[in-house]
Order: C-alpha cells, then structure tokens, then sequence
C-alpha cells in the first residue's frame, strides 16, 4: 500500500467513529469530519469556536453526487463546475440527507467538487461527503502552511493527516457563488 491509501484508511475508520481529522485540501488545510453526522459536526464547531448558525463547507468527490444532498442542480452550477479554474464553492439551495447543522439556516449548503487527489480518493473510500472548513480558530487567519495551525486546533483533532505537511503553499480558501432557486446568484468570496 503507497502512503496515501494508509492515510485515508485511517481517516475512513475516524470519520466512521464521529471522529474529526486535519487534512489537506485542494485549498488551505481544512478541518473535517462526517458532514452526515450531527454529533462529528458539532465537535468542528466547538474546536473552531464557530457559532452553528454559520454553516460550514463539504467536498464531494464528484459532481454526480450532487443530486443525493441538494434538490435541484440549477443549470448554471454545471457551467460553473465545468468552467472553474481554481477551487469553487457553489451554495445550493434546498440541502438535504446531510447533518441539519450543517445545513445554513436557509436550507442552503455550500458545496465544494474536490480536484485534489487526497480528498477525491478520501471521499470515494468514504462514500459520504466531509465537511471542509480551514483549520483555525474563528476569527484568526487561515494558515498558509501546516506548521502555522494554532495549538489548540492540534490538540482537539481525532487524526491528523501525514502528508504534505512540510509544503508551503500560495492556496487561498475557495470562490464562492450562491445561487437561487431561478438561476439569479451572488458572488460571495472571490
């Protein structure tokens, strides 16, 4: 077995426990656990300090899972997936099968496709979404390497991913657009 499926047969059998991992992501190293597990998602937001009013973001592997957590695909969303260049989330309307506190107060969910390796074959072996929010306290910076990621984000993490942890890396945190439910859509965060 190479080292990336070690790493994400340990992450599988955390995530199958509730438990929340440190991971690289196509972005900034993110925080992650069960996105359709409440109680795994609530020990995210009390490790991030994080109000759950403010939902948080999940990577699917694919695009064709879409249809299994939100209602309807709006046309525009496939352009979008089709057309992104660097790392896109894409806030749908009408979310379901996913942990209700995830899940924004309007019944929205923000969805990212993940292109990165890792966190594609994570997802696959999983065969569930995780969520995916940076590792830092709210309010601080995200952190640009992982020897940045505060002490106490460490410490509350069930498993911390063994790879790409000496990069440093230029990644900034994902495009965000949110759409309704009549094609009309909001940049969010560029």
């Amino acid at each position: 077995m190479n080292e990336i499926t070690i790493e994400i047969n340990k992450c599988v059998e955390v995530l199958k426990q509730g438990g929340v991992i440190l991971y690289p992501t196509d972005t900034v190293w993110g925080i992650g656990c069960d996105a359709t597990n409440e109680q795994a998602v609530d020990k995210v937001y009390k490790l991030k300090k994080r109000e759950d009013s403010k939902s948080m973001i999940i990577l699917l592997d694919n695009e064709a899972k879409l249809l299994s957590y939100i209602r309807e695909v709006p046309q525009l969303a496939w352009d979008l997936i089709d057309y992104a260049e660097t790392p896109l989330t894409i806030i749908y309307p009408d979310a379901k099968n996913l942990a209700q506190n995830v899940i924004g107060g309007d019944k929205t969910i923000g969805i990212r496709i993940t292109r990165d390796e890792f966190c594609r074959k994570l997802i696959e072996k999983y065969r569930k979404p995780i969520v995916s929010t940076s590792a830092n306290i709210t309010g601080n910076a995200a952190p640009a390497a992982f020897s940045m990621i505060e002490k106490e984000i460490l410490e509350g993490i069930d498993y911390i991913v063994n790879l790409r942890q000496n990069e440093i890396t230029v990644a900034s945190p994902s495009t965000i657009i949110k759409l309704g439910m009549r094609g009309e859509f909001k940049i969010i965060r560029k």
